[in-house]
């Protein structure tokens, strides 16, 4: 019934804005026009008639001009003659539109619209819910052994077998997610995520145990990259599912702090290591910190010049950061020293004493690579626009003058 209604003021509203201007029209009245007509026709041919008498005009003239205006005049009353009868059409069409636009609307939506949806069913919102709802398992199951048919024929494709890898991990057929990043491994080699990836699906075809293959890939990625979270989570289980609860810990430790601050992920870690703490019999012992007796030996010495063609680039004021990062993991300097551009070319020492944190130092590190960049912002994070010098590796016991020239600009985020 409200259906109806609301379609019903809307006809009417329609209705409205199209009939009152047709039925506005007033029937034209033809004896007044004629008469108007004659009138000005009349004092035109008293025009004529004086220009003839002034010689204005020759006889010929004036004969040709009252030809005309007379054919004028008789157009004139013919036309108004016959547009005398259009209002009675007008009138009609009226009465036409106020039966055929409500009809019309009616048959149109009774075939084609949904009436109920106004107020709909507990039926019509369950059918709804259905089709906005997240794609249904079979669904995603025909798109996966569509990809699965298309490895068949491209082998080769190692994207394809990844993304193949993680859609059967979704659908937990893990022993053919095992297949897939075999694939993937095969054809990448030693990429920390493709391994780490590798490692969860076996893990998972096998009862979520990590010993044997999946460990061995853990770690493996892990001495690639040290400060890879999924790979200190992997290796923390396969730790402690080997019994080695202690160095569990110590790479959950490591994972807990580089964690963003207060996240849920954070705080999980958290309550994970106070509940193994609290497993481990005699308690955890406390570390002492390892002395490096090399530690006031490192000393990394540098010459940082910039190359000529980027010179106009730069202006002698802006900020020259000369620093140390690790191969891999976190890209912290591990020893820093900020100088300016009208010192250049220059020389210095990065040792132990410019490191940020006690626990990320040159000392701490077998190589490293160094870096000269220059920013006009000042901003210690790299920045679209810097010009940078890159050399490595470099180990840090080398006692040679290492030489880096500024030789590039950045153009990207991911530079």
């Amino acid at each position: 019934m409200l259906f109806w209604l609301l379609a019903g003021l809307f006809i009417l509203i329609a209705l409205a804005m199209v009939l009152p201007p047709l039925w506005r029209q007033r029937p034209v009245l033809a004896a007044d026009m004629d008469a108007r007509n004659i009138a000005i026709a009349k004092t035109r041919l008293a025009e004529l008639k004086d220009q003839l008498q002034s010689a204005a005009l020759t006889q010929a003239q004036y004969d040709e001009q009252q030809t005309e205006l007379e054919m004028a005049l008789s157009d004139d009353l013919e036309i108004l003659s016959q547009h005398s009868v259009q209002p009675v059409q007008s009138r009609v069409s009226v009465y036409v539109l106020a039966v055929v636009i409500p009809l019309l609307a009616v048959t149109l939506y009774s075939g084609l619209g949904t009436y109920q949806a106004i107020e709909p069913s507990p039926e019509m919102l369950t059918a709804t819910t259905a089709t906005t709802a997240t794609p249904k398992l079979e669904d995603i199951s025909k798109m996966v052994n569509k990809l699965a048919e298309h490895m068949k024929t491209n082998p080769t494709d190692a994207q394809g077998w990844m993304m193949l890898g993680k859609s059967y991990k979704y659908l937990q057929q893990y022993p053919k997610a095992v297949n897939a990043f075999a694939q993937a491994y095969q054809l990448l080699g030693d990429r920390p995520d493709v391994m780490l990836l590798y490692a969860d699906a076996l893990a998972f075809a096998s009862n979520e145990q990590l010993a044997g293959k999946p460990a061995e890939l853990v770690f493996k990625a892990l001495a690639l990259e040290p400060d890879n979270v999924t790979g200190l989570w992997l290796g923390g289980m396969a730790k402690v599912q080997a019994g080695d609860a202690l160095a569990g810990l110590k790479l959950w430790r490591k994972l807990e702090a580089l964690l963003p601050l207060g996240s849920q992920a954070q705080q999980e870690t958290q309550g994970l290591l106070a509940k193994l703490e609290s497993q481990i019999p005699g308690g955890v012992p406390v570390e002492q910190p390892v002395q490096n007796t090399n530690a006031t030996a490192i000393a990394i010495t540098v010459q940082v010049s910039l190359a000529p063609d980027l010179q106009k680039l730069a202006s002698p004021n802006d900020t020259v950061f000369i620093y140390a990062q690790a191969l891999s993991g976190a890209r912290m300097p591990l020893a820093i020293i900020r100088k300016q551009v009208a010192e250049l070319p220059l020389t210095v020492s990065l040792t132990d004493a410019m490191a940020m944190m006690p626990t990320m130092k040159l000392s701490t590190f077998p190589t490293v690579k160094l870096l000269a960049r220059i920013s006009k912002s000042g901003n210690a994070m790299p920045q679209v626009g810097d010009l940078i010098g890159v050399i490595e590796p470099v180990t840090v016991t080398d006692k040679k003058l290492l030489s880096i020239v500024i030789n590039h600009q950045v153009k990207s985020a991911n530079e």
